[in-house]
C-alpha cells in the first residue's frame, strides 16, 4: 500500500514577483539607502577619522565633532557625501531587491511551507548574504572614494576627481583594494539588518491573531517596525565593526604589501580587541539610526509605488 502523503510535502504558493514589482524594492531600496546614509554623513566622518586619525582616537562622537568643527570648519562633516550618496543609492537598491529575490528563491528549493518555515534562519542569512556580496560589488569603488576623501584631507575636491584620482594613481586594483573586508563588513551587516529585523518582527506578532495583526493601528505598527529596526541596527553594527575599521585603514593606506588576507590578519594584529572596536559607540548610534530609518522608509516608499508586499515565512504565520 502506498504511503499517504505527509502533509508537509504538499506544495504551496510563494509571490510571483514581476520585473515592475524587482523595480519597485529596487527603487524603494536605492532611495531609502541614499536618505538615510547621506542624512548620517557628519556621523559617519567622525567615525572614519575616530579610526584611522590618532588626534581622534581616544574621542567620543560628541567631543570628536567638536574637534572637527573648532580645527576644520562645518564643512569638514559632510566631506564625502557625493560618493556616500551615490554608493549607497546603487547598493542599497542591489541589496533590497536582491533580497527580495533571494528569499523568495530559497523558500521556492525548500519546497513546502513547513521546512521553509523550519529553515528560515538559514533563508535569512542566505537571502541577506547573497544579495549583499553582489551589491558590494557596486558599492566598494564608491566607497574606497568616499574614505580617501574623509581620512586624507586635500585629496580631492570631491565625488568625481577623487574617483577620477584614486583610478589613475591606482586602477581597478585600487578601487577594489577593499573589496574582501568590505564584504566581510557588510555581509554580516546585511545579516544583522534583515535577520534581526525579521524575528523582531516575529516576536511581536507571534501572540497575535491573524485578525488582530490586520487591524493594528498605525501607531503600532511604526512602533513595530522602528524597535525592530534600532535592534537590528546595534546587532549590524556590533557584527560588522572589526571589518569596519580594517576598511578604513586599507583605503587609507595602511598595512603591510603582500595578499589582501594577510594585510588583514597583520593589522587585525595591530589594532587589537580594543583597536578593532574603536569608534563603535558612534556606529551603533549611527547604524541604529540607518537601519531603522531604512526600513521606516522602504515601506512608506513601497506603498507609494504599489509594490506588493515581501514575503513572509515566520514562524506564526498562517500561510507564507
Amino acid at each position: 500500500m502506498a504511503e499517504p502523503t505527509k502533509e508537509r510535502s504538499r506544495p504551496f504558493v510563494v509571490p510571483q514577483f514581476t520585473l515592475k514589482d524587482y523595480s519597485s524594492f529596487f527603487t524603494a531600496g536605492a532611495l531609502c539607502c541614499t536618505i538615510t546614509h547621506g542624512g548620517m554623513t557628519p556621523i559617519d566622518v567622525v567615525k572614519t577619522r575616530i579610526q584611522v586619525d590618532p588626534a581622534l582616537s581616544r574621542h567620543s562622537l560628541l567631543s570628536g565633532t567638536r574637534y572637527i568643527v573648532a580645527n576644520e570648519g562645518p564643512g569638514a562633516l559632510l566631506t564625502g557625501f557625493g560618493p556616500t550618496a551615490v554608493g549607497y543609492l546603487v547598493q542599497g537598491g542591489a541589496k533590497f531587491a536582491g533580497y527580495e529575490y533571494w528569499k523568495k528563491t530559497f523558500v521556492q528549493i525548500a519546497g513546502d511551507q513547513e521546512t521553509a518555515v523550519k529553515y528560515r534562519t538559514a533563508i535569512y542569512l542566505g537571502a541577506a548574504s547573497v544579495a549583499e556580496f553582489f551589491a558590494d560589488i557596486l558599492l566598494t569603488p564608491l566607497e574606497a572614494t568616499r574614505i580617501r576623501l574623509v581620512s586624507q584631507k586635500g585629496y580631492a575636491s570631491g565625488l568625481v576627481t577623487g574617483f577620477t584620482r584614486l583610478t589613475r594613481e591606482e586602477g581597478v586594483r585600487g578601487l577594489y583594494a577593499g573589496f574582501l573586508p568590505i564584504l566581510c563588513k557588510q555581509i554580516p551587516y546585511a545579516i544583522g539588518q534583515f535577520t534581526v529585523n525579521e524575528f523582531c518582527h516575529e516576536l511581536a506578532f507571534r501572540s497575535m491573531s491573524e485578525e488582530t495583526r490586520r487591524s493594528l493601528s498605525p501607531t503600532t505598527k511604526f512602533s513595530i517596525s522602528l524597535g525592530s529596526g534600532v535592534i537590528a541596527g546595534f546587532a549590524a553594527a556590533i557584527l560588522s565593526h572589526p571589518a569596519d575599521t580594517l576598511l578604513s585603514q586599507i583605503n587609507k593606506g595602511h598595512g603591510p604589501e603582500g595578499s589582501m588576507p594577510h594585510r588583514l590578519k597583520v593589522l587585525a594584529q595591530q589594532a587589537g580587541l580594543r583597536g578593532l572596536f574603536a569608534g563603535l559607540g558612534p556606529r551603533m548610534v549611527m547604524t541604529a539610526g540607518l537601519v531603522s530609518g531604512q526600513f521606516l522608509l522602504y515601506g512608506i516608499i513601497k506603498d507609494a509605488l504599489g509594490a506588493p508586499p515581501g514575503l513572509e515565512i515566520h514562524k506564526e504565520s498562517s500561510k507564507l
